[in-house]
């Protein structure tokens, strides 16, 4: 009897130490509400430091014309003899691919810059007619790998485009 009552006794106080533990465990993972933050006055609107500009400002264009040659009255309304189609594959590995456009019969000058501006190679320099053409180039050895300018002149206009040499 006196076993029982032991068992008894020891079961109360572990159901009461878990209760507590139970407590315990609530309250600390409990969330609380912070009274810091409770306001009962609406918030104020975020207002932006950037300013905004309200109307319309045509922007701005300037007028080449005046600058222009009159000498060239037979080029197209873009004022320009040549324009560069593609230039593949680039990276370049040993074939350097150019497909251009000549608005009229001129002398063309394709030449390779390293980045200071000194010509290395110079591809071509030949008349060639005007239409479209596709030039294929074999990249010299003596290239060695990196970045360069392709400077490609005609009719006077230079057109510079970079590559990379692997």
């Amino acid at each position: 009897m006196k076993a029982n009552r032991v068992k008894i006794a020891l079961s109360n106080k572990l159901a009461f130490l878990m209760a507590l533990l139970i407590s315990l465990c609530a309250t600390a993972f409990a969330q609380k509400i912070d009274s810091n933050k409770i306001s009962l006055k609406p918030k104020a609107k975020a207002v932006s430091r950037i300013p905004v500009i309200k109307g319309s400002v045509p922007t701005y264009r300037p007028n080449y014309s005046s600058l222009a040659n009159n000498n060239d009255s037979n080029r197209e309304k873009t004022g320009r003899t040549l324009t560069i189609l593609k230039i593949y594959p680039n990276p370049v590995v040993e074939q350097l691919n150019i497909n251009l456009r000549l608005e009229k019969e001129t002398n063309l000058s394709i030449k390779i810059t390293d980045l200071l501006g000194n010509d290395i190679i110079t591809l071509a320099n030949e008349r060639v007619q005007h239409g479209e053409h596709t030039k294929t180039y074999n990249m010299p050895a003596k290239l060695n790998a990196g970045i360069y300018f392709l400077r490609i002149v005609a009719g006077g206009e230079p057109v510079i485009k970079r590559i990379s040499v692997l």
